[in-house]
């Protein structure tokens, strides 16, 4: 069991170094955080959304932005579409499940607003479904995905795809980067030395 521990925390290493290796996604990161400060700025939000782990990771990333990271400031607009179960019964009791983002998304999404979907496959339905009603609406798409983007590649303004097939390593690549995203929202947002 000790060897087996191991043997995982190498795998995420790996993962996280060939992540580390990727200038692309690199660039991808930073390039959709400044994005997001700017659309702050003007008063717009982010909205993000997944299922199972990566619904958790919406969550904690929304609370990254609206309670803080690692330095007191003002809250930032943003809200996790995944914490609402009357709206989310409802939308998948009435209509479909594949419905569940992209329904919340025209109810409060508005142009110039910025979509953020995480799905470790880049196929999930209702991920897929939000990202195309965003991009009718005028609403900037950042995807977090693995598996080579999956669909969501296509349907996103902003790619930021794991090198890995293995969906705990995704998501552990996926934690660390929207880390690293909340943090370059905020010095863009609050100047470049803040949190320093």
């Amino acid at each position: 069991m000790n060897e087996l521990v191991r043997q995982q925390l190498r795998m995420g290493i790996a993962t996280l170094q060939r992540t580390l290796a990727d200038d692309a996604l690199v660039d991808s990161v930073a390039r959709a955080a400044e994005a997001t400060a700017e659309a702050m700025q003007r008063g717009n939000k982010l909205m993000i959304a997944g299922n199972g782990g990566s619904a958790a990771d919406a969550q904690h990333l929304s609370a990254e932005f609206v309670a803080r990271l690692t330095v007191d400031r003002p809250a930032l607009r943003c809200i996790a579409l995944t914490t609402d179960s009357s709206a989310m019964t409802a939308i998948g009791n009435d209509y479909a499940f594949d419905r569940l983002f992209s329904r919340q998304i025209e109810a409060i999404g508005t142009r110039g607003d910025l979509f953020l979907g995480i799905s470790t496959s880049g196929n999930s339905p209702n991920i897929l479904k939000a990202l195309e009603l965003s991009r009718d609406m005028g609403i900037t798409t950042v995807g977090f995905s693995g598996n080579r983007g999956g669909k969501m590649a296509d349907l996103c303004d902003y790619n930021i795809i794991v090198p890995s097939e293995t969906t705990m390593h995704i998501q552990e690549s996926h934690i660390a980067l929207e880390h690293i995203f909340c943090m370059i929202v905020e010095r863009c947002y609050f100047g470049p030395t803040f949190g320093q």
